[in-house]
């Protein structure tokens, strides 16, 4: 168990860093042409080598689970579904014509939303789309969320057969009670039914996403879930704390009276994790455990692991490319935001816009920075070679246990990995220079 009396002091907002500087921190200095310059300069530099990763954000769903903070739209109209397609396909478009040539495409993820709201044959026609103007490189991935009532078989073929072999299903919680509250009722014969046929597909990692800190929740009944887990042992986990956010998400006022308080959520959290330990999977990172022999467990055991706005990845790749209302972009040089609402993305599509509404273009010091704050986020351990030079901030930690400084490396011990985001904020100067949280952040632990 955590010291409690750290987990007490060190329990503050912290930003999850999937970029740095941190989303709330950039200067918006960007505009679609700065953007479509510095995404251009970002491929020549680096695409022929690492290839494009893609994030594509689908954001319809049938039924609001009123636990999400995902960006999304409420529907059972899927005429929606070709117009938006249509969109997508249009901005990919204009990014290829910035470029010579087809692109190298490292990787596709399809995000929402729920992307099996939309029916196989859309699906397939937009991957194919993308596909067919770029160049797959040989270690490619392609992965999707699906939601376990409405991924159907045609579903998983129609994405196998375009190279897809990585799915991740939002589960969060198997007790009834837990599911009524949060309006997503899914029993377990549906996830057990679509994580067999996934596999008999050929699907080489299934991902469960599961979630602590949910109403009416216990370890009892988180127990319960977590036996129904191993039934099926997904390939990964993602064990995510719950963040109650009613006023930007007001549907979570709904049960906010039947959460756990912190102790006991805290309680879930360590009591999930030895579970988790038990069913044989290790850590990789922050709320992320995946079975011996996983790609991610061996690129953290050799340290080349790395995390972006998809969270941990072994891809290099230097270029995430967002498409969709609300998708975030990285190009190295720069980050950039798609318009969140569809009408307003939609309309910037119509007149051949890129739909950048915000975003950050990257100072020296931040690209000096950000390869630090990253190493330390995946692999606990970065270069630091002024061992007598050690900044106020970091006193605190050291004498703490938390860090070591040892052959020009400062390393973060066993204890000190959940206070991983707080040792990242005593040295990011934008968290310096302001105290204040904003939705994107959840708490540190």
């Amino acid at each position: 168990m955590t010291n409690p009396s750290l987990i007490q002091k060190y329990n503050v907002p912290a930003p999850r860093y999937t970029s740095y500087p941190t989303v709330p921190h950039w200067n918006n200095d960007i505009n679609p042409s700065t953007w479509a310059n510095l995404f251009t300069k970002a491929y020549k530099d680096f695409g022929n080598e690492e290839g494009i990763s893609l994030y594509i954000h689908l954001p319809y769903c049938e039924s609001l689970c009123t636990y999400c903070g995902c960006n999304k739209r409420i529907t059972k109209n899927h005429n929606v579904e070709l117009p938006y397609i249509s969109a997508v396909m249009k901005e990919w478009d204009m990014y290829l014509k910035l470029l010579d040539g087809k692109p190298k495409l490292a990787g596709i993820h399809l995000g929402g939303g729920t992307p099996t709201f939309f029916s196989p044959s859309t699906l397939y026609v937009l991957i194919n789309h993308i596909t067919q103007s770029s160049i797959k490189m040989d270690d490619f991935e392609f992965s999707f969320e699906g939601h376990p009532n409405n991924t159907t078989k045609a579903h998983l073929e129609a994405l196998s057969g375009l190279g897809f072999d990585r799915v991740s299903y939002g589960i969060q919680d198997f007790d009834s009670k837990v599911q009524l509250a949060i309006n997503r009722h899914q029993p377990f014969e549906k996830v057990k039914y679509i994580t067999e046929e996934s596999r008999k597909l050929g699907y080489s990692s299934i991902n469960f996403d599961l979630i602590y800190g949910l109403p009416h929740q216990t370890l009892e009944t988180l127990k319960d879930t977590f036996e129904k887990t191993k039934e099926l042992m997904p390939e990964r986990i993602a064990f995510y704390s719950y963040a109650h956010l009613p006023s930007v998400f007001p549907a979570q006022k709904s049960f906010e009276k039947h959460l756990p308080n912190e102790t006991d959520k805290r309680k879930l959290y360590e009591q999930g994790k030895k579970w988790l330990k038990e069913m044989g999977y290790e850590e990789i990172g922050m709320d992320h455990f995946a079975l011996e022999g996983d790609p991610l467990l061996k690129a953290k055991s050799n340290r080349t692991l790395h995390r972006n706005f998809m969270g941990y990845t072994t891809s290099p790749s230097k270029i995430l490319l967002g498409l969709g209302c609300s998708a975030i972009s990285d190009a190295h040089y720069a980050y950039s935001q798609n318009e969140k609402t569809i009408a307003a993305y939609l309309k910037k599509i119509r007149e051949f816009e890129f739909p950048t509404i915000k975003g950050h273009v990257q100072k020296e010091s931040d690209l000096s920075l950000k390869p630090f704050i990253m190493s330390l986020i995946c692999n606990h351990t970065a270069p630091w070679k002024q061992e007598n030079m050690i900044p106020d901030p970091l006193v605190t930690f050291l004498n703490e246990g938390l860090i070591t400084f040892k052959n020009n490396k400062l390393n973060i011990t066993e204890e000190g990995k959940p206070f991983v985001r707080n040792i990242c904020m005593a040295l990011d100067p934008y968290m310096q220079q302001s105290e204040k949280s904003a939705p994107v952040f959840s708490k540190a632990i």
